[in-house]
């Protein structure tokens, strides 16, 4: 059946998808691969904010204690932290500052998570815990200008739910923390975004009720709330990685819509909801990360998630990420649209497809989205259906399309497609043999790869509107781009003198 596009928008296209993404731990920005891969993904694409781990922790070593004269001071040093600012603001992304995890020598206890050894227990001392958080806030707001960091929020902790994140996932605790480090945010300038609590999906459905209610009971400050979603089941562990099943991509969608849901009633109820990590699985090891089924599964996701939240960061732009230690191969399942060195996955092109559609949405579907922008360009993306079991794949999908064009007699077509034949790295990877550290040309063959297949027409267009039919492959996500034509051809111009022939 062919679908006819209304001429008129239907509602405008939210960038909630680009406004933040994830990153493995906050001084591994210092590297040089790890700024090469930010700076193409800010060419390309272009988020507005970038989130991860480990502010606090002693990699980046914010927090220095010291004893004179037999007394204890701290020094609060911003070396790292200034060079990994920089760098982000040089590349036209800002900090969206996660405060955490705890420096290990005001930290209460010893308890840490993933490889690099975040500790995860509540300050010995919570008048030093504010003392940090002043003093770090402060010096962003002298180094970078107010109303720089007023647009940066800053969210506490993360994920105090699970036993991992937070000792004894300790709700009392942590509104304690909460608290401390609200007001000392505060202080610094009233106006300066503070939020959380950055629940994982897991967290019980009284999480946010009664965090809600701890901070309208005593008035602490907050301007956001903040979860996390991911779709997959328990780890089934190989050497060096895992494999789970999935979850339909809706209950994506359907924890996007959760907090809102859990808040109505509330004071709570208006603020902005960050979804500040999302992805299929919490796993950096499981290679569905790295496959078309990946972007294919998430289309849906990026066309509508911004009707449910304010932001929704992909967890993450890079595999330069170590919380289960350093990467064993080129390719190993990492959360990263791209791979070390900068190889594409396909669901970097699903982003890259998103960043080019226009603003003004002319429809929706369960497998495309249509819009326009002001120069009169109607885009299409559309996606072929996915079966979270393998057991049931979807070889061939059509979208049949009607859509209306700026006057005109004709129309480009430019199709840029991801699918298990086309922009495949990995698939290609596979068929090299996966090799753990390719040489220079097996990386030259991966980047050549990784490109989506790309194809271009000339369309008639009729009572201003032109006839889009969209042949899928198997996991298939491709991006049309309809631009109607002003032929510019001179009078002179005829084809067949190419060839030196004269006209008849």
């Amino acid at each position: 059946m062919r679908i006819t596009v209304a001429e008129h928008p239907c509602g405008r296209l939210s960038d909630a998808w680009r406004f933040a993404v994830g990153t493995g731990r906050f001084e591994l920005a210092l590297r040089r691969d790890y700024q090469d891969s930010l700076a193409l993904i800010q060419r390309e694409i272009g988020f507005r904010h970038i989130r991860g781990h480990g502010l606090f922790s002693d990699g980046v070593g914010v927090h220095r204690p010291y004893d004179y004269r037999g007394e204890r001071h701290v020094r609060h040093a911003f070396t790292y932290l200034d060079q990994v600012v920089d760098a982000y603001l040089e590349l036209g992304i800002r900090p969206f500052l996660e405060l955490g995890f705890m420096p290990a020598d005001l930290a209460s206890g010893d308890q840490t998570v993933f490889w690099w050894r975040g500790n995860v227990t509540p300050p010995r001392s919570h008048t030093e815990w504010a003392d940090l958080v002043r003093a770090t806030v402060g010096h962003l707001v002298d180094r970078y200008g107010l109303a720089e960091v007023r647009g940066w929020p800053i969210e506490v902790w993360n994920e105090p739910d699970l036993t991992d994140f937070w000792q004894d996932a300790d709700a009392g605790a942590y509104h304690r923390l909460y608290e401390v480090t609200a007001h000392a945010v505060k202080e610094v300038d009233a106006e300066l975004q503070v939020g959380g609590p950055a629940l994982s999906p897991g967290a019980g459905d009284d999480w946010l009720p009664r965090f809600a209610e701890f901070v309208t009971d005593r008035s602490v400050p907050v301007d956001f709330v903040s979860r996390h979603a991911y779709t997959s089941g328990p780890a089934q562990h190989v050497p060096f990685g895992v494999h789970q099943t999935l979850a339909p991509a809706a209950r994506l969608l359907e924890q996007f819509a959760s907090p809102r849901q859990q808040l109505a009633g509330t004071p709570l109820a208006e603020l902005p909801v960050h979804v500040t990590e999302f992805n299929s699985s919490y796993r950096p090891d499981n290679p569905i990360h790295d496959t078309a089924f990946h972007a294919a599964y998430l289309a849906p996701v990026l066309a509508g998630g911004g009707d449910l939240v304010d932001s929704f960061a992909y967890w993450t732009f890079s595999d330069m990420f170590e919380e289960q230690g350093v990467p064993t191969t080129l390719f190993h399942g990492g959360f990263g649209l791209l791979t070390h060195r900068q190889i594409k996955k396909p669901t970097y092109h699903l982003y890259a497809f998103m960043s080019r559609l226009g603003d003004q949405v002319l429809a929706r579907g369960a497998d495309h989205l249509v819009t326009r922008d002001d120069s009169g360009r109607v885009t299409v993306l559309a996606w072929a259906p996915v079966d979270v079991t393998g057991r049931d794949p979807v070889d061939g999908h059509t979208v049949r399309l009607s859509l209306p064009v700026a006057p005109a007699r004709t129309a480009f077509l430019l199709r840029s497609s991801v699918s298990e034949e086309a922009g495949n790295a990995w698939r290609a990877w596979c068929e090299l043999g996966r090799p753990a550290s390719p040489t220079a040309y097996q990386l030259d063959l991966l980047r050549t790869a990784a490109e989506p297949a790309r194809r271009h027409a000339s369309l008639p267009v009729v009572a201003g509107r032109v006839e889009l039919d969209l042949h899928l492959t198997r996991h298939e996500v491709t991006l049309a781009e309809v631009t109607p034509v002003t032929d510019e051809t001179p009078p002179w111009w005829d084809e067949r003198r190419l060839f030196g022939r004269e006209p008849s």
